[in-house]
């Protein structure tokens, strides 16, 4: 891991935003705007309307015909998702190139500092850093802080290993802007991974490139839309999990195998972390006098992603906590206390991760 100070490059880089759109149209003009005021960057956008039956297509087409930046790719029956990302991403024809949704925002200043960290670091592949989540109006940009900005790369292996011994994907995604050297190698994101297709694509990117973040700045503003995967909820972790695995699953193919032997060893390492995970989100459940029939799904979940019996103590763990749900009894004073601290622990990791980019 290397540490550095960011400055500005002293040339304008091309960076084109590809921006799909379903049903979005709506969003359209406050990411578009948020693309073409970055300073000191040639940016573009393509937009990629997947068919939208309301007026997506229109809002879309008048952006264009307001600025030559944008162009418009318009398919005439819906495709899914990630064909109208690999649409648009191959149409790309600037050095730089970021996939951005309809609903999301770029934050002020973040393709610059994306391509200067690029621009000085030749092996890095692709750059990330912190996005800010919010729902309905996207909020107010916060004064530029005048401390320095800062960096970290990482060897592209280094990256996965911290990916495999967490067992998590550290990304949203409308943080990233890639080297489109890099995405022309990639040949663009999987169709057979609609649910975790962009986990595995970082997999990819870090397998034959370095992977490097902007630190202490805002890189994006990701939009939640009510309950989803990042809220509090554990309803759809079970399907996430099992997501989550089929992408790091990219470890074993022989593509993987080109770049590194370590693929089985980095596995074994993402089912004991994602299994142990799975458990602790079943006791968590519990604990919160949830729902016990996600519960003893998530346990099983664990046991699938462990590939054999769990261990002892965390199965005499939810075992416990088992039998209290059927006793009728309440939590106990040792469980509503571990949750305080669970809570609060989430919320240093949280910290942590919008601090470095790992969690």
């Amino acid at each position: 891991m290397k540490l550095g100070l960011l400055g500005k490059t002293g040339t304008s880089a091309s960076v084109t935003v590809v921006i799909p759109c379903y049903k979005y149209g709506h969003f359209l003009p406050q990411a578009v705007a948020s693309v073409l005021a970055q300073p000191d960057v040639d940016a573009r956008v393509i937009i990629v309307d997947d068919c939208s039956p309301d007026d997506s297509l229109e809002v879309a087409r008048a952006l264009a015909a307001a600025d030559g930046r944008v162009q418009v790719i318009a398919h005439e029956v819906n495709r899914g998702h990630i064909r109208t990302y690999n649409d648009g991403l191959a149409a790309v024809t600037t050095k730089y190139v970021t996939l951005v949704s309809a609903d999301d925002l770029v934050a002020p200043g973040a393709l610059a500092r994306a391509v200067a960290l690029m621009e000085r670091e030749p092996t890095v592949g692709m750059v990330y850093g912190w996005p800010v989540e919010f729902s309905g109006e996207p909020p107010a940009p916060k004064p530029e802080p005048r401390t320095p900005v800062t960096y970290t790369r990482w060897r592209g292996r280094e990256y996965i290993g911290l990916m495999a011994r967490r067992g998590r994907n550290f990304i949203l995604s409308p943080e990233v802007v890639m080297r489109t050297e890099a995405l022309r190698q990639l040949g663009g994101y999987n169709a057979e991974l609609p649910h975790s297709g962009d986990l595995e694509f970082w997999l990819r990117t870090a397998a034959r490139w370095d992977v490097g973040r902007v630190n202490g700045r805002v890189q994006a503003y990701y939009r939640q839309h009510g309950q989803n995967m990042h809220a509090t909820t554990f309803a759809g972790m079970p399907a996430d999990l099992r997501h989550r695995l089929t992408a790091f699953e990219y470890l074993l193919s022989d593509d993987f195998a080109e770049a590194s032997p370590s693929g089985e060893r980095y596995l074994r390492q993402i089912r004991r972390a994602m299994s142990a995970e799975a458990v602790g989100l079943a006791i968590d459940e519990l604990d919160a006098v949830g729902d016990e029939a996600l519960a003893v799904a998530l346990v099983d979940t664990a046991t699938d992603l462990a590939g054999r019996r769990l261990p002892g103590r965390q199965s005499r763990r939810f075992a416990r906590r088992l039998s209290r749900v059927h006793a009728g009894r309440a939590p106990g004073v040792t469980h509503t206390t571990r949750l305080r601290l669970l809570r609060f622990g989430n919320r240093f990791r949280w910290r942590f991760w919008a601090m470095t980019g790992v969690s």
